[in-house]
């Protein structure tokens, strides 16, 4: 039975790839500030909801649950990196040129801002979720995101919002 609906869930999933993919890294990108490395953890994140499709189909906001596994994949890799011993030899960070569809001072400023007030502006407005769909895949308390979204407003505004003098 199994069989003869992976044709509909590939097709489903593939539709689903298309339609949510740029959004999906646009809030990567605005999440983690590094377009390549957003590119790598959205791939990675598509890829778990292919093997789970069943289970992220029934999602209330799949694009969310690939921008929330895609960010986890990134706290992952920092925890084994960070276990790494480092090399005497220091290479120079490359600092990524290219904001992935997001405009270069607005990139700025939010990497000003902390991780999860970064994280929740990424899911609100680059993914349009409601508070409720946003509070879920971050796995905190509405009233939580609705704080972290507000001071992210508040600190974009008064980094980004000419001063009248």
């Amino acid at each position: 039975m199994r069989v003869r609906h992976v044709g509909r869930e590939h097709a489903q999933f593939a539709e689903s790839y298309q339609v949510h993919r740029a959004a999906c890294l646009k809030a990567v990108v605005a999440a983690t500030g590094d377009r390549q490395g957003a590119e790598d953890l959205v791939a990675e994140a598509f890829t778990r909801a292919w093997m789970s499709w069943r289970k992220v189909s029934r999602h209330p906001a799949p694009q969310g649950w690939v921008v929330r596994t895609a960010l986890n994949a990134r706290v992952s890799a920092w925890r084994r990196r960070r276990r790494e011993v480092a090399l005497a030899d220091v290479h120079d960070v490359v600092v990524d040129r290219d904001p992935g569809g997001v405009d270069a001072t607005l990139m700025a400023a939010l990497r000003q801002l902390p991780v999860r007030q970064r994280e929740v502006v990424a899911l609100r407005v680059f993914l349009d979720l409601d508070t409720r769909a946003t509070a879920e895949v971050l796995g905190i308390a509405a009233g939580t995101v609705a704080a972290h979204l507000s001071r992210a407003v508040a600190s974009l505004r008064g980094q980004l919002a000419p001063t009248s003098r």
